[in-house]
């Protein structure tokens, strides 16, 4: 397979060519039409919260196999090719089936195992705090548990790679120094924690910031508290929701800022009801309204949002609107910044690379990307490679 496009990293015209899973050759290429014309290029996005879509969420008591196929599948046209499945706070029995049927997909197809390399479970170990606690639902937040957490990573078949907690947790510190020897990645979250806390976590082995700016108090003192101090420990990288929604433009600069396009990670933090039209949606963990605009938020508590109704790609366009950053440092930090922090290969656009292609048109910060085709493995996924063939 051959694609012709302009590299995303430069907008130069490339000729990509791809040999069973692996690119064979990026080579410079001197298109005989308009170079405008031409789609762009990139590795596909690897977005590391994504809680479900059109319905289906990754937490549902009796998800089957093949609503996680149906899912996974779904993420194609926005360009993802890696994703972790979010499991949120749940009952034991919830989060078990959840794992279950995850498992068995990806045992099922080899496309899923490939596009879900992990999973992530934000929670139960959180905040009871209201407003930290975003909406997580309370009966279900409980202390860090190891034994319990053993017995879900070996349910998902050593599929966590990433797990979000409150520092102040009852037990948090040393549940951390045990994840982080059995090679799960830590991340802040969901706290209420004291800057002390925040650094002991740290301390232990956290290396991640869950969506820094969200799941916290609506007021806060204004220094010091656990934003600031995540902020401003270099240890620890960030990953932000740009949907419009979660963060001001403010913000998201000042977080860019402070930790820097390399540790700095954009998630869409996308809702099972990602997909959805607008109206009140009842659930297992409370009520939700979708609102015209897109915003999912806790119904009855419009301050209080419940995730996101947004894909990773028009997270991506909107971080380059709204922090003016480049549209390479914004694909990197929703795809290649996530495989450095959990430890997966680091797809490029270069010889030798998994070939996990996004083939896309874009016509400038904040505009919709228009998905030509993705790629996996070699394998066209979503739309035809025909289309941006020489």
């Amino acid at each position: 397979m051959e694609l012709l496009g302009r590299h995303y990293q430069n907008g130069e015209p490339v000729r990509v060519t791809v040999r069973g899973e692996r690119i064979q050759s990026v080579e410079p290429a001197w298109p005989d039409r308009d170079l405008a014309e031409l789609p762009y290029i990139a590795p596909g996005l690897f977005d590391l919260q994504i809680n479900g879509i059109n319905g289906t969420w990754f937490s549902k008591v009796g998800l089957t196999a093949d609503d996680v196929l149906t899912a996974l599948e779904a993420h194609f046209k926005f360009g993802i090719t890696r994703m972790l499945p979010t499991l949120v706070t749940n009952s034991f029995e919830a989060l078990a089936s959840g794992f279950a049927a995850i498992r068995e997909a990806c045992e099922q197809e080899r496309w899923a195992d490939l596009m879900a390399p992990g999973c992530h479970l934000e929670g139960p170990f959180i905040s009871t705090e209201d407003g930290p606690r975003g909406a997580h639902p309370l009966k279900h937040v409980r202390g860090a548990d190891w034994d319990e957490f053993q017995r879900l990573q070996e349910i998902s078949g050593n599929r966590i790679r990433l797990l979000t907690l409150a520092p102040e947790s009852s037990g948090a510190v040393e549940f951390i120094r045990k994840a982080v020897a059995s090679g799960v990645v830590i991340a802040i979250g969901h706290t209420a924690a004291t800057p002390e806390q925040v650094t002991a976590a740290v301390d232990a082995g956290a290396r991640l910031s869950t969506h820094l700016g969200n799941g916290a108090h609506g007021m806060l003192r204004r220094h010091p508290n656990y934003l600031w101090e995540q902020l401003g420990d270099p240890r620890l990288t960030a990953s932000i929701i740009t949907d419009g929604h979660h963060l001001p433009p403010s913000v998201i600069r000042s977080i860019l800022g402070a930790k820097t396009v390399r540790r700095t990670i954009i998630t869409c933090d996308a809702a099972g009801y990602a997909g959805c039209a607008p109206g009140l949606y009842k659930s297992e963990w409370g009520d939700v309204e979708i609102l015209d605009d897109g915003k999912i938020v806790v119904a009855g508590q419009r301050q209080f949002l419940a995730g996101s109704g947004s894909e990773t790609d028009a997270c991506v366009t909107h971080a380059m609107a709204a922090a003016g950053v480049s549209l390479a440092d914004s694909i990197d930090m929703a795809g290649r910044n996530v495989s450095a922090l959990l430890g997966y290969e680091e797809v490029r656009l270069r010889r030798g690379s998994r070939a996990d292609l996004w083939v896309f048109h874009h016509d400038g910060p904040g505009k919709p990307f228009r998905t030509v085709s993705t790629v996996l493995a070699g394998e066209v996924r979503y739309g035809a490679a025909e289309a941006c063939v020489s």
